[in-house]
């Protein structure tokens, strides 16, 4: 089923959650909702589902308008945040439930569907289980199978992975784009994460405070954010900003700091600017691309070092600049340890002073 909505906004009160959203999903597509907290994502899946209905607008399914209609109406499976699974029902009973509730199907029916769904999400061996005996990723592998097996025309997951450990989401979320790939249904995945929504593909939609401020093809999106602020919506951790001055074929960062402008730069006009760059486009090695004296080199000292996961985010001071680095590995800085930062000016982002992109990296066979 195709998804349309025209200009829908939802007060709540005094309180703006949506304003004005315009969004057309195609049948069968993936469409991820990117952005921080009450930026509007589960407001936007509670409209599509038809348990909120819209202040103004209108929602359409394969060009039918139903925005009255509600979710009972609806042939729309949801999964929330939180494990929700039924305490007194065994795992296959959890899975089976939405077909003995719909419809009237032979019980050997229902259990091939059921063990060829549990298969699918990896918990065939847990079928004889209560909920309260599984791990959380568990728990939640099975309200994914009871909204998969219901065979919905539309899939709405509001943040499933939030609430488990590291290694936990990192499995599922390896395991997602390919689950769905293989059914005929549209979805829509809301998350805060970027690595989510670029491991998902499809098209992002990016949301802020209400707004939805750029949408597109997931690669594109992240390739060439359309504001300053896409760019830091879309960027773990979010985007390096640093103010800039372009003259004279240079750009120059502060007093000490300047390179020639790359090629995807030098059509800008004289000004001031505001460069980005992502923690993962800057090194602590002198290679950069393969290409050293490619590298603008910054000495900095590091302010702070965070393991999460199998990453290190080291903060890093240069004067006035800080910036935050992204390596692969668990590695150890100490406070006030001199490093070098190396960064690929052809890897830059150039915003101009109302926040618009200027200017972005020229598309490489590199990874994003």
């Amino acid at each position: 089923m195709s998804l349309a909505l025209e200009k829908v906004g939802l007060r709540i009160g005094a309180e703006m959650h949506l304003d004005a959203i315009d969004l057309s999903l195609p049948a069968g597509s993936v469409t991820v909702l990117l952005g921080p907290t009450l930026s509007g994502k589960t407001s936007l899946l509670r409209v599509m589902a038809g348990l909120d209905r819209p202040t103004t607008g209108r929602v359409l399914v394969d060009g039918r308008d139903v925005t009255g209609v509600g979710v009972r109406r609806r042939n729309v499976a949801m999964v929330y945040q939180q494990f929700v699974n039924y305490p007194s029902l065994s795992v296959y009973e959890n899975i089976a439930s939405p077909l003995r509730m719909a419809r009237r199907l032979e019980a050997a029916e229902i259990d091939r569907r059921v063990r060829a769904t549990a298969q699918i999400m990896r918990i065939d061996s847990l079928l004889d289980r209560l909920p309260s005996e599984l791990s959380g990723g568990q728990q939640q592998r099975t309200a994914i199978a009871r909204a998969l097996i219901k065979g919905a025309d539309l899939l709405l997951l509001d943040e499933p992975l939030v609430n488990l450990d590291y290694k936990l989401r990192e499995e599922l979320r390896e395991e997602m784009r390919e689950i769905f790939s293989h059914r005929a249904v549209t979805v829509v995945y809301a998350t805060t994460e970027p690595s989510e929504a670029l491991m998902l593909g499809g098209n992002t939609a990016v949301l802020d405070a209400g707004h939805l401020i750029q949408f597109g093809a997931t690669i594109e999106v992240y390739r060439h954010p359309a504001s300053l602020r896409v760019g830091e919506i879309f960027s773990d951790p979010p985007m390096n900003l640093m103010p800039a001055d372009l003259t004279g074929g240079q750009a120059r960062l502060s007093a000490d700091v300047a390179f020639a402008t790359p090629g995807h730069m030098r059509g800008l006009g004289e000004g001031h600017y505001r460069i980005g760059v992502r923690a993962n486009h800057i090194s602590l090695d002198s290679a950069v691309g393969g290409d050293p004296s490619a590298a603008l080199a910054i000495p900095a000292t590091v302010e702070l070092s965070e393991i999460s996961g199998s990453e290190t985010f080291v903060h890093a001071r240069h004067n006035g600049l800080t910036l935050v680095v992204q390596r692969e590995g668990v590695r150890s800085y100490e406070l006030g340890q001199p490093v070098m930062l190396y960064i690929d000016p052809k890897r830059l982002y150039v915003f101009d002073g109302a926040g618009a992109l200027a200017a972005s990296p020229i598309r490489t066979a590199e990874a994003p």
